[in-house]
């Protein structure tokens, strides 16, 4: 939970933060609840983009203690190996993480509205069933807390790129007091997983708002805001 009294509190972002060595504290104080150590994590310079890595051991530590050392450029990591621990980073942003059942993959997006748009979550699906073998019925989604529809208020511009995608207006109303519309970027991203195949009843939807729960940090709300980490580690 947040304590409004501490800046760091819950914390867990390095590119967001006024004391980096409490947002390390945070991490490692996660790690040791997870029994791992800091090392074990492998963090992505997010951009928004469309971009994903597959990652391995060797990649352990990579934006765990310095930004500096994140993959670059990089909004979804996936992996088969055991032991390091995955992450995306939000703050009304969609966090998505999944494993993969018949082969042991797991992998962790990040898809605030760009890479909605761009269709990150789509994209990577789809690429893991060509490229790693991946059948769509093995897939377990988990869809994270988000900025509600409610809260996501936008101008036409960004409608515009929604309603472009051919599936997304079902998720989005106009609201003729404001001359502005809402989108439900959750089940977009939801739509994105079904278009790949991936059956309704095996992805979750966590429906809370970041600018409404007390316990959420809203970059709507508040452009200082800190990160949640949503993270996923096969054992």
């Amino acid at each position: 939970m947040k304590d409004e009294r501490e800046p760091e509190a819950g914390n867990m972002a390095l590119h967001v933060c006024e004391d980096p060595e409490a947002v390390l504290g945070n991490r490692r104080n996660l790690a040791a609840s997870l029994n791992i150590q800091l090392e074990d994590f492998i963090c992505a310079n997010q951009t928004h983009s469309a971009n994903f890595q597959k990652v391995t051991l060797a990649h352990k530590g990579m934006g765990a203690e310095r930004v500096e050392t994140a993959i670059k450029e990089t909004d979804a990591l996936y992996t088969y190996d055991s032991n390091i621990l995955l992450t995306s980073f939000s703050a009304d942003c969609v966090p998505v993480l999944f494993c993969h059942q018949s082969t042991g993959l797991i992998g962790a997006v990040h898809s605030g509205w760009q890479g909605t748009v761009k269709e990150i979550t789509l994209k990577l699906f789809e690429y893991l069933q060509q490229a790693e073998s991946c059948p769509p019925e093995d897939f377990h989604v988990q869809i994270g807390a988000a900025l509600s529809q409610e809260k996501f208020e936008v101008d036409e511009d960004v409608y515009l790129q929604f309603k472009n995608l051919g599936y997304a207006e079902e998720f989005i109303y106009f609201n003729g007091k404001t001359r502005k519309y809402h989108i439900d970027n959750q089940l977009a991203v939801q739509k994105q997983c079904e278009l790949a195949g991936i059956p309704l009843e095996q992805i979750t939807v966590d429906r809370t708002c970041t600018f409404v729960s007390p316990e959420g940090f809203s970059y709507r709300q508040n452009r200082n805001s800190g990160r949640h980490l949503s993270f996923i580690m096969k054992k």
